[in-house]
This record gives C-alpha cells, sequence and structure tokens, in this order.
C-alpha cells in the first residue's frame, strides 16, 4: 500500500541558486545536514542544547512543582531511601519513582565529582529534563523516518524543538520532558510495525529492535509517569482497529515476551513501595492524583476546547503551518501514514478536551504526531491557500506580543526594560517578519526555517536573560542567600505565611512551615534560629511573641511577589535576642 507521504518525489522545489532572500542559507544548511543520518543526528543534538540550555543554568527553582519534585529528590539523597517518596514529612505519591532516580543519579554524581552544594543547584535536577527533551527532539526524527524522507523527519524535529511548549518542558525538574521521549519511542516503534504491515511485508521473526524499543520505553514511561501511556498506545489500537477491522499486526510486537520483560522492569519497585506503604501509593497515585483529574483538580479546571486555544501559542512556531496543512491532512486520512499519525492524536486530544482538570503540557505527547503529519502536507505541496494562509501572520504576531508582554512585565516588576534583551528580541522579530513575508506554498519550507530562528531567538531572550533578571519573583533564593550570610553554625528556620517548596528546598528540609505564632515559638527555642514572617502574619507572631515574653529583632526584609498565587509579598526575618 501507498505511504502517507511518498518519499524524495515530493517536496518544495529548488529555486535557482542565484536567487538570495532571508531563507536561502537555511535552506542550504538544512540541505546538507539532510544528506545523512550522523549530520541530521548531530546537528538536531546540537539545536537541543541551543535552544534548552539559556536560562537553564540561571533560572532559579520554580514553584510549585518543579520544585516539590526537587526537593523529594533531595530528601532520597538526603536519607538514603530510594523506595519512599516524602515531601519533609508528607508522603508524595501522586507519581512513581522514576524522574527521582534519574534527578538523585545526577545529583549524586555531581557531588561525588566535586561539585560544591550540588543538592540545592536547581540546574542539576534539570538535566533529566534536558535529556528528556534533546532524546524527545530525536526520537521524532527517528519516528518521522517511517513516514517522512529524511529531510521531512529533521524538519518534523525542528518544529517539535523549538516549540514553545517544549521549550518550558526542558527547563523544569519535573516529568513531562522524560513522559515526551518514551511516548515518542513507544508510538515510533509500534508505528514502523504497524506501516510494515500494511505494506504487506512478511513478519521478520528475527527482529526484535522496534518490540525490544516498544516495551523498554512502555516500562520507563509507567515508572515516570504511571499508567498514562497506556491511554495513548490503547486508543490508538482501538482506532486502528476499527478503521482496519484487524489487530493482526499486534502479534509482531512480540507481547507474551514483551509483557514480562515490562514488569520485570517495573514491578521491583511497585513491589517496595506497596511493602512500605501499604495500598497508600496506589490510593494516592489512582485515586488521589489520576482520578480527580476528572474533576477540577487543584483550581486548573478549564471547558473543553481550551487546548485547542492553547495550541496556538504553545505548538508555536509550528502552528501555523498546522493550521494550514488541516484539510490536507483530513484529505489523507485513509491512507496507513496519516491514519495512524491521527490515530495517535485525535482520541486521545478528545480525552483531554473532555476531562476537566486542565494543564498545557498534558497534551504535548500528541504534538510529533502533528508536527510530522503537517510535514508530510508540507513536503506534497498541499498546504491550503484559501484564507487560512494569512494565519502566516501568527509568525511575527507572537515575537511582537511576548516582546511586550515582556517589557511590561519587566518595568512592572524590576522597573527596568533589561536591555541586554532587546538585541535577542529584535532578531525574534525580524526572523518572524521573514517568515510571515516569504510565504507561499512554493516556499514553506524557508517560511518555516525563519520561525524556528525566530524561535531560538525568542528562547535567548525570554528564558536567557529576562526570566533571570526578575529576581523578585524567586523570594526564596533571596531569603537562602540572606540565611547563608549569617554569622551562626547551623541556622534553623520557620516560615509563616510563606510556604512555597521553593522555600523548603533553598533552606533545607528542617525547615518549618507554620503560622505567625508557631514562628513565635520556634524562635524562642534557642539561638540561630530564625523566623521569616510574611507580612500578613506578623501581627499574630508579634502578638505570640510578647505573649511569651520574646525579644527579638529583624535582621533584613526581603520583598518580592509569589506567582504561585499572584501577590505581592514581603517577607522580614527575625533573629531572637533571648527571652525576658
Amino acid at each position: 500500500m501507498a505511504e502517507t507521504y511518498p518519499r524524495p518525489r515530493f517536496g518544495a522545489p529548488r529555486e535557482p541558486k542565484t536567487r538570495v532572500d532571508p531563507g536561502s542559507r537555511l535552506v542550504r544548511v538544512l540541505d546538507f545536514v539532510s544528506s545523512g543520518h550522523a549530520r541530521a543526528v548531530a546537528f538536531l543534538t546540537i539545536c537541543g542544547f541551543l535552544f534548552f540550555l539559556p536560562g537553564f543554568f540561571t533560572i532559579p527553582p520554580i514553584d510549585r512543582d518543579e520544585a516539590r519534585f526537587a526537593q523529594a529528590t533531595k530528601q532520597m539523597v538526603e536519607t538514603g531511601d530510594f523506595v519512599d517518596i516524602r515531601f519533609q514529612d508528607e508522603v508524595r505519591y501522586k507519581k512513581p519513582v522514576g524522574i527521582y532516580w534519574m534527578q538523585a543519579a545526577v545529583v549524586e554524581t555531581a557531588d561525588a565529582l566535586g561539585l560544591q552544594n550540588a543538592e540545592v543547584r536547581i540546574w542539576l535536577y534539570r538535566v533529566p529534563s534536558l535529556i528528556g527533551a534533546i532524546g524527545a527532539v530525536l526520537l521524532t526524527y527517528w519516528t518521522g523516518l517511517a513516514f517522512l524522507a529524511r529531510r521531512g523527519a529533521v524538519l518534523a524535529a525542528l518544529i517539535m524543538c523549538s516549540s514553545v511548549l517544549l521549550n518550558v518542558e526542558a527547563r523544569l525538574a519535573k516529568t513531562d520532558a522524560m513522559l515526551l521521549l518514551t511516548v515518542i519511542a513507544v508510538m515510533g516503534a509500534m508505528a514502523r510495525i504497524y506501516l510494515a504491515w500494511q505494506r504487506g511485508e512478511e513478519a521478520d521473526k528475527a527482529r526484535w529492535q522496534e518490540p525490544a524499543v516498544f516495551w523498554t520505553a512502555m516500562a520507563i514511561s509507567i515508572l515516570v509517569k504511571g499508567p498514562l501511556i497506556l491511554m495513548f498506545v490503547g486508543l490508538t489500537i482501538i482506532a486502528l482497529a476499527i478503521m482496519d477491522r484487524s489487530v493482526a499486526w499486534l502479534w509482531r510486537l512480540r507481547p507474551l515476551v514483551g509483557v514480562v520483560w515490562m514488569l520485570l522492569l517495573v514491578l521491583p519497585w511497585f513491589v517496595a513501595i506497596f511493602l512500605k506503604s501499604g495500598q497508600a501509593f496506589f490510593s494516592n497515585s489512582l485515586g488521589g492524583d489520576m482520578l480527580s483529574k476528572l474533576a477540577a483538580q487543584e483550581s486548573h479546571g478549564a471547558p473543553p476546547g481550551m487546548y485547542f486555544l492553547l495550541f496556538w501559542i504553545t505548538f508555536w512556531p509550528g502552528a501555523p503551518l498546522a493550521g494550514m496543512a488541516t484539510p490536507a491532512i483530513w484529505r489523507a486520512r485513509r491512507e496507513p501514514g496519516a491514519q495512524y499519525l491521527l490515530a495517535w492524536l485525535i482520541p486521545s486530544w478528545i480525552v483531554f478536551e473532555v476531562v476537566m482538570t486542565k494543564l498545557p503540557h498534558y497534551v504535548l505527547p500528541l504534538y510529533p504526531a502533528i508536527a510530522i503529519l503537517v510535514i508530510g502536507a508540507l513536503e506534497r505541496q498541499v498546504l491550503a491557500r484559501n484564507w487560512l494562509a494569512r494565519g502566516a501572520a501568527w509568525w511575527f504576531a507572537i515575537p511582537a506580543l511576548t516582546a511586550v508582554v515582556a517589557e511590561i512585565g519587566a518595568v512592572a516588576i524590576v522597573r527596568h526594560p533589561v536591555f541586554l534583551a532587546w538585541p535577542f528580541a529584535a532578531a525574534a522579530l525580524v526572523f518572524g517578519l521573514f517568515a510571515w513575508w516569504l510565504y507561499d506554498n512554493a516556499r514553506a519550507e524557508r517560511s518555516l526555517l525563519n520561525a524556528v530562528v525566530a524561535s531560538l531567538f525568542m528562547s535567548a531572550a525570554f528564558y536567557g536573560v529576562l526570566l533571570p533578571s526578575l529576581r523578585p519573583l524567586f523570594p526564596s533564593v533571596q531569603i537562602a542567600r540572606a540565611l547563608r550570610n549569617v554569622v551562626c553554625v547551623g541556622p534553623k528556620a520557620a516560615a509563616a505565611g510563606y510556604h512555597e517548596p521553593s522555600l523548603v528546598f533553598m533552606t533545607g528540609t528542617s525547615t518549618q512551615l507554620t503560622d505567625g505564632a508557631g514562628a513565635a515559638d520556634f524562635l524562642g527555642q534557642g539561638s540561630c534560629r530564625f523566623a521569616l514572617v510574611e507580612l500578613r502574619s506578623e501581627r499574630q507572631f508579634a502578638m505570640r511573641a510578647e505573649a511569651i515574653g520574646l525579644r527579638y529583632n529583624m535582621a533584613t526584609r526581603i520583598d518580592g511577589y509569589n506567582f504561585s498565587q499572584g501577590k505581592a509579598i514581603s517577607v522580614a526575618i527575625y533573629r531572637s535576642e533571648g527571652t525576658e
């Protein structure tokens, strides 16, 4: 049977070499890197580092999820208990242990190599996410090769590499970038087996590569995020079974041996956590976390359609082409490749839209399917020529809107326009304008390449320069720095009114989270103790201090902004002078 997007005979025709425009040099770079697999892999790896490293080392811990994951890993390293998952004294059983093991391995390695204070360097906890993001880009290329020519697979990977959402997740020490890697590995392996069956190729009993990748990635995904991977795989298989009226190709995945192998990888920890906590992990993970998402969990509820609206931002710069490619993709829906990719995409997207709890990163594992579908339409030169083509203006609109909003935010927060970010923002605007200006159906490729470069400069401006400069957004860092400058040994702290996980991560696991009265009691229990009292808790603190005869003085005051709660804060650091 014909493949979804026939290979090299399709693609945008080359224009005469004498013509030079803002996209011609980028096209020549693409010509060069697409000439061999080694070049393509090296190029995409370099692109991953260029996109994801700005701000990777300099952005402080982000509340709340990143700081919670990092603190739980930090406690594993401190206690040597790599089975249980805790945040201070509370169990943290929402996710399995996979990402914590990966983060702990990085921190332990850095400490063994002599890196000082490794346990409080947040970038070490982000390394698994960086590996996951770059791995996801490379696996998008690998998966794309099952549907596209090598050039198209590189373009699909570049769309993922430059996407807004993956750039966010690559810099956060949590599960989603690594989940994306495992999902692409699973779906890419399954795609190769399915398409071979569709082409009528005989099953090769000696071929174990795809089944091995499939079942190993399934196991890692379950250890990282729980059974979510089963939804992506199960809904895809069900959709394909309905369309093909057959699931005979599933036997090529060698399910009998594969399931045993997967269980051998995942069961040891699940047995260990059951022996340690009984039913607590499973009730918290499956009932308290997964099933509760059917309702509006943690104030993240939103109506159906929210992911569709967010898509035009989170999938930028691929989003404009996705809109233009939609009619062609739908016309090709019965071709085997498009059928598989749509089975990957549509059923799971519907589930995410229906579920009440909505966070932007939930749909990230579906984006590689969209990237490959879009490039398939681009290769065929069947992008829409109607009103959808006006979406090319979005390539310029996003950098322009981002620059305006970021500048207003910087002036409002730090009273400074952060001039260092301006050259990068200006470059993003120029390349975004080129992408819009160059666009037509025959030159969509070079428009996309200019948009990718615009995204690169946006990444440098926002993550590399602007965000690290907004210090009031990260008061935990300033509080921890103030405690490190005290002149006593082993300072202990209690916080009232400001309880963000980043504070615990930066100031120590022993930091008590209490109220104003509790902070006063804590301060009176010994020397080298500090009360971190937010302005709204100061009255309660002062009343209790007076009641117990506590004498204290204020070492310093930290003013900032708690973006998790959306309000300004002011934290006074008090030190005891004894009791009367």
